[in-house]
């Protein structure tokens, strides 16, 4: 699971790493091999929303998005980690 919100506002458990959207190209070496489901979020939706075009841009083809992002998750009632 890939957190692209910046600032940091907290992350949903279970979060594997935080990459702000706008840096997903430069910090591509940090990103798990190209064939990895990736579920990515942020707040809202359209910072994740970006991050999936660039994603796609960079080779990923099982992209799962978090529709609504963390408020979505809060609204139901579940919890987030803390801002780091």
């Amino acid at each position: 699971m890939l957190n692209v919100h910046t600032p940091d506002e907290g992350s949903i458990p279970g979060t594997d790493a935080a990459i702000p959207y706008d840096q997903l190209e430069r910090r591509a070496g940090e990103l798990p091999d190209r064939s990895t489901v990736v579920a990515v979020y942020c707040r809202t939706g359209r910072m994740s929303t970006e991050a999936v075009s660039t994603l796609r841009e960079l080779g990923f083809t099982r992209i799962t998005e978090l529709s609504g992002g963390m408020e979505a998750w809060r609204a139901e009632g579940r919890q987030l980690l803390t801002e780091r």
